[in-house]
């Protein structure tokens, strides 16, 4: 069983058709993703499913009630043509001591950028975010993200999918360790084409996502 990365907050599963892909989940797993809600300005909504603890896997889409933004939607949502596990990120202690820290051992994750979406119930949930992106584009190495301001979205108690395992494969392995170990975390890596694979307990039995 692949060991859990330290920190670990939560999942991005990006999607051109978020609709089918929440269908998709829930007749494969026996459980129905929760609504998150709406990224205003961005052009995308989002679904989410507790992987035990504080951490949780994040079904992200088109939201077609907003109007096409005037940028790219976050995650590669426009350039997915199917379902992906396309990033992950991990919540440290302190946020700013781990981006100065990852700086100092030869690592820049990016500036802290604020965030906001609005749940269902009109609760404000605002965030800090790195643009894990722009630091390092195949999405292998975690983006770090701070709840420290608001609740954390497992604290509504969303459906559960607890993880079973997490891990990954690049063309060279050797090139990401580096940069996890920067950040204080770890991913099992093998050797590969860029990917991302997880597997959740469900009602069904364990389920490997890609």
């Amino acid at each position: 069983m692949n060991a859990i990365p330290a920190h670990l907050d939560h999942l991005v599963l990006a999607t051109p058709d978020l609709a089918a892909t929440v269908a998709d989940f829930a007749r494969r797993t026996g459980v129905t993703p929760a609504l998150g809600g709406v990224h205003v300005g961005l052009g995308t909504r989002n679904h989410l499913v507790s992987l035990g603890g504080t951490s949780y896997l994040e079904i992200i889409g088109p939201d077609p009630e907003q109007s096409a933004p005037g940028r790219p939607r976050p995650f590669d949502v426009d350039g997915v043509t199917a379902a992906r596990t396309v990033t992950w990120a991990i919540r440290p202690p302190d946020m700013d001591a781990a981006i100065a820290a990852a700086r100092a051992r030869g690592y820049d994750p990016g500036p802290a950028q604020p965030m906001s979406r609005r749940r269902p119930d009109g609760t404000l949930l605002r965030w800090r975010l790195t643009d894990g992106e722009d630091a390092h584009p195949s999405g292998l190495v975690p983006f770090l993200i701070d709840w420290s301001a608001t609740v954390h979205p497992t604290a509504s108690g969303l459906p559960a999918t607890p993880l079973l395992s997490l891990s990954a494969s690049a063309p060279d392995p050797d090139e990401i360790r580096p940069l996890l170990a920067a950040l204080d975390t770890d991913l099992d890596l093998t050797t590969g084409p860029v990917g991302i694979s997880f597997t959740v307990a469900t009602p069904l039995g364990p389920v490997t996502f890609d």
